[in-house]
């Protein structure tokens, strides 16, 4: 006997009306352009002003003068705002559909943790002082949380709610371990005061080839996980009737997870509230389809990341505010409205 599937499992798995699918087409198209806006503006504007014309002349030669280099230094510094903030908000939207908790992001699972710690340890008891060291400590340091997590979460048996509760056990230990280190040795204070804080402004074409790489794996691996992610989100059960591997989906989105978060972190430090905010709002047009979600998360997140780092850059001139300041003021009141909303959806 044939049994209908549930109207919200259907409505899940369907595709999309034509006319829907070209919205969403167009929608994306409209954000690719709203992005090479942004990024056009990250390299045209900085705290110390430029004329047009010399941003323009050191777009598309290199002849050794100030203005030359500052602009080199702004596109470095832009490529990074792009490579990061799609990491961060593709590795929100991942570990929202991981641990179906629209309030999650990677900080969730001490992977941003992880990396503070390992940083902090390289530089009280390894004297790492070079950005180039930071980025391979805080990416092991990630990657073994991530690890750990997987492991105490149950494993092949993890669950969403086992995934959490480690992930929250873990940071809390390791962000007790920073403070205790950080107190002890005023060197490391001194030295992991501006990278903790999360900024854009230490890219150099150095740190983008390290990280790269990761930053291209850990997408292609979260963007193929777009359809079993899917059927994950409707729980184990409808998952396992739909065919989905649930261990080997949870595993890898945990990898790629791990992988992005971890990249982004070792490069810029901890920068919040992206990977909450970003999917929160493709999903408000999008729906829950990941299918959309993580491309649409993808291609904004580095909007929102580059705006403030544009906004940081204004407001303090001729200093700047980092962009992680700016990130954590604007998340804040952005956070306490979405708790509020989700509470008054449940009563």
């Amino acid at each position: 006997m044939l049994v209908d599937s549930p109207p919200e499992q259907r409505a899940e798995t369907a595709p999309a009306p034509p006319t829907h699918r070209a919205i969403r087409v167009l929608g994306l198209l409209a954000s690719v352009a709203l992005l090479v806006l942004v990024a056009l503006a990250s390299i045209a504007i900085g705290a110390k002003s430029l004329p047009l014309g010399d941003v323009w002349h050191g777009l598309f030669h290199d002849s050794g003068t100030y203005a030359d280099v500052v602009v080199g230094d702004r596109i470095s510094r832009t490529v990074l705002g792009l490579l990061a903030g799609a990491a961060l908000g593709l590795s929100g939207a991942v570990l929202q559909a991981l641990t179906r908790n629209p309030l999650a992001d990677p900080g969730l699972l001490g992977i941003n943790a992880g990396a503070s710690a390992a940083v902090v340890t390289a530089i009280t008891y390894f004297g790492v002082t070079s950005l180039t060291g930071y980025v391979w400590f805080a990416f092991a340091g990630a990657a073994v949380v991530g690890a750990l997590v997987w492991f105490l979460g149950g494993s092949r048996g993890a669950t969403p709610v086992r995934l959490a509760l480690a992930g929250t056990a873990i940071s809390a230990a390791l962000y007790g371990y920073l403070q205790a280190v950080m107190i002890m040795d005023d060197a490391a204070l001194s030295k992991m005061r501006f990278w903790t804080v999360g900024s854009l402004a230490s890219a150099t074409g150095s740190t983008i080839t390290q990280v790269a790489p990761f930053f291209a794996v850990g997408t292609v691996v979260a963007l193929l996980l777009a359809r079993p992610l899917n059927a994950v989100t409707m729980g184990d059960d409808t998952a396992r009737a739909l065919g989905a591997n649930l261990n080997r989906t949870r595993a890898l989105a945990m990898l790629s997870a791990t992988v992005l978060c971890g990249a982004a972190t070792a490069a810029c430090g901890p920068i919040v509230f992206v990977g909450l905010m970003v999917p929160h709002v493709v999903r408000s047009f999008t729906g829950p389809d990941l299918r959309w979600t993580l491309p649409y998360a993808t291609i904004l997140s580095p909007v929102l990341l580059l705006s403030a780092d544009v906004l940081g850059r204004l407001i303090a001139r001729p200093a700047e505010l980092q962009v992680g300041i700016v990130t954590a003021i604007i998340g804040g009141p952005v956070f306490i409205y979405l708790v509020r909303r989700r509470r008054t959806a449940q009563l």
